[in-house]
Order: structure tokens, then C-alpha cells, then sequence
């Protein structure tokens, strides 16, 4: 089977690999960029294991092939974080409120509550639960995972307050 070039923005990076038209992007990101931090889950886009941000939305990487990210932009768990590796409000969060324990779907959630909190920047406690529906976690019961993000959201609130 021939490959595809393709190219793409990579948290923030330029990024090119070639790969069959049947190639999942997860698969791409994971085993060519070694991207490990999505995980591959269930395969059929149930559990949000592999959450990743493209061209500004939350979508499954399980679910898009390769080819269909030529030209995206594309931001992984490893993107959210600052360059000098200074956490984002979201990963402290999680950290402090426990938001997480096996941290499987960790990366997803943090992931899509990134989104979510760029959707919308104060959320109330039932619009996070519904953010973050598609992310399935198996340990936590949702209830810190859901403190945490509220938490993010009045930090990142308070420092964008500040720097006005």
C-alpha cells in the first residue's frame, strides 16, 4: 500500500511523516512523533482516552485517520504544558484535587477540559460534568476531576484578571 505525506502542527511544532491512507492518527502521533501521552483506549471512541485538540475542537484521535489531520493543527497533552515545563493551571489542578488516580484517562480529560475551559471560561459544575461526558475515567467517580476543573477555571479566571 503507498503512503501519504503529511505534514502538520504538532503542539506547536512542525511535523511530517509518511503513512498508509489507513493509518489512525492515534497511531501516527503515538508511534511516529512518540507522543505517548493520548492513550489508545477502546478503538471505537467510547472511553476519550485519546482526546486530542485539532484545529480547535476536542476530537477522538481513534476515530480520524492520519490523512484527515494534513494540514491541522494538532495539540496533545504534551502541548498543554508551558515550554520550560511549567504545568498548566489544569495539570496543577488535577494534581492538587486528586483529579485523578490509575491517570489513564488523564490525559484526555485534561485534554478536553482544555477545550472546555477556552469554550467556556466559568463553567458551572453541571457544564463540566456535560464538557467532559465523552471522557470516560473508571477510578475517580468524576467528583475531583470536576473540583479540579472548577478550580483551573478560577485560577486561569483570576490571572487573566490580573494581567488586565
Amino acid at each position: 500500500m503507498s503512503k501519504m505525506h503529511i505534514k502538520m502542527t504538532v503542539n506547536g511544532k512542525a511535523a511530517e511523516a509518511h503513512a498508509e491512507p489507513r493509518t489512525l492518527l492515534i497511531h501516527l502521533l503515538r508511534e511516529e512523533f512518540n507522543l505517548t501521552g493520548p492513550h489508545i483506549g477502546c478503538d471505537t471512541g467510547h472511553c476519550g482516552a485519546c482526546t486530542i485538540d485539532m484545529n480547535g475542537m476536542s476530537v477522538k484521535a481513534c476515530t480520524i485517520f492520519a490523512a484527515q489531520a494534513n494540514g491541522a493543527e494538532v495539540t496533545t497533552i504534551e502541548g498543554i504544558a508551558a515550554p520550560d515545563g511549567t504545568l498548566h493551571a489544569l495539570q496543577e489542578a488535577f494534581r492538587e484535587h486528586h483529579g485523578l488516580q490509575c491517570g489513564f484517562c488523564t490525559p484526555g480529560m485534561i485534554t478536553r477540559a482544555h477545550r472546555l475551559l477556552q469554550e467556556n471560561p466559568s463553567p458551572s459544575e453541571d457544564e463540566i460534568r456535560h464538557g467532559i461526558s465523552g471522557n470516560l475515567c473508571r477510578c475517580t467517580g468524576y467528583q475531583n476531576i470536576v473540583k479540579a476543573i472548577s478550580a483551573a477555571a478560577s485560577e486561569l479566571a483570576a490571572a487573566k484578571e490580573a494581567a488586565q
